[in-house]
């Protein structure tokens, strides 16, 4: 697979940045291994199980993925305890948005994305944090350094860390997943503290799309194709290394009009206004993400890489094919509804094409 110079150069700034990152996550996480070891332990000493009415979900992000990735562990947890409230709290604006049909989350708490520079706001949040009473408190993902401190810093009968240990992963493989992590943490926990042992399919990402907003998506969609045909919808852009080319893309797009010649193909523009097949496809662009995500729902199948809205797509009942040129597919793929994740630094695009070819059949 090629790139071009623009994603190159691009690939270079964002390895930069992985690599600051990264050593920015080894420090802190050094810094707070050992936060939560004695949790259990505490837990246990209660003698009694607690009565779950309250939880705080800690996930200060603010990346739609990200958001959209914990949607198994909020539906776990009204599952487990439908009588519950719960807080959650995240980065930015967008968590009101996708967990709008979530009708046991009461509160949420929002933290600014760049805390050096609403020191003052920052540390209101976490004072809140403290001041607020929970039966529960769960950090949404384990590798997370302020999830924990966070964890640890709330005022709560129960805390889960997230630290499922290695064995377990190695016994349970699809609980490296991202979404699927927190729920089996969780559940770990609870079984150790007495609760019914919980084997159910662990939840799949939802946007909860209403019957409404389903039909608008429908509507708008009828008014791009004005047809009846079935629709594959794709979405060509991502940011850095998981960016596939636009040779990769055109070659790709070429060979989906010939094999699904009687599909309707239409490509969801990124806010950027791009198109790695230089905008061959009728185009669908909203700021809306949930509209976005009805219309999806109204399609055949979704392609993208991966991204944030290919996570918005497995949100929805509709096929996703998520495309990974690098980077962990294993705990990032989309899953459920016979979704598929392709490494296409190994697999060809005749392979992804018989993949489109699998789902539609």
């Amino acid at each position: 697979m090629t790139f071009s110079k623009d994603n190159k150069d691009s690939e270079k700034k964002v390895s930069f940045s992985i690599r600051v990152n990264d050593f920015r996550r080894k420090v802190m996480y050094g810094l707070t291994k050992n936060i939560g070891k004695s949790n259990m332990k505490k837990a246990l000493a209660r003698k009694s199980q607690v009565e779950i009415k309250k939880i705080l979900i800690i996930r200060p992000n603010h990346r739609l993925g990200n958001l959209l990735l914990t949607t198994p562990l909020i539906q776990e947890l009204i599952d487990t305890f439908p009588n519950s409230q719960i807080d959650i709290l995240v980065k930015g604006n967008l968590a009101p948005i996708l967990y709008e049909n979530f009708t046991n989350i009461t509160d949420y708490i929002v933290l600014p994305r760049k805390p050096f520079k609403e020191l003052i706001t920052y540390a209101k949040v976490w004072l809140s944090v403290k001041f607020k009473t929970y039966d529960l408190v769960i950090n949404a993902v384990k590798d997370s350094s302020s999830g924990k401190l966070l964890t640890g810093f709330a005022n709560a009968k129960l805390k889960v860390f997230d630290d499922i240990d290695d064995d377990y992963e190695l016994k349970v493989p699809d609980s490296f997943h991202i979404a699927k992590n927190p729920v089996y943490a969780l559940r770990v926990y609870l079984s150790k503290l007495g609760y019914p042992k919980n084997e159910r399919p662990i939840p799949l990402l939802d946007m909860k799309l209403d019957s409404n907003e389903i039909a608008a998506g429908r509507d708008i969609l009828n008014n791009l194709v004005k047809n009846n045909a079935k629709t594959i919808c794709i979405y060509t852009f991502a940011t850095g290394f998981k960016c596939h080319s636009k040779e990769w893309w055109k070659a790709f797009y070429s060979q989906l009009k010939t094999s699904f010649s009687d599909y309707n193909i239409i490509e969801v523009l990124p806010i950027e206004n791009i198109s790695q097949i230089d905008f061959q496809a009728t185009s669908y662009y909203s700021k809306d993400l949930r509209e976005m995500a009805s219309v999806i729902e109204n399609t055949a199948l979704f392609i993208g890489a991966d991204c944030g809205v290919m996570h918005l797509a497995a949100a929805t009942k509709t096929p996703v094919i998520g495309l990974f040129s690098q980077g962990k597919i294993e705990k990032y793929k989309p899953y459920g509804n016979s979704n598929v994740a392709i490494d296409t630094s190994k697999r060809s695009i005749e392979d992804c094409i018989k993949e489109v070819e699998t789902i539609l059949n």
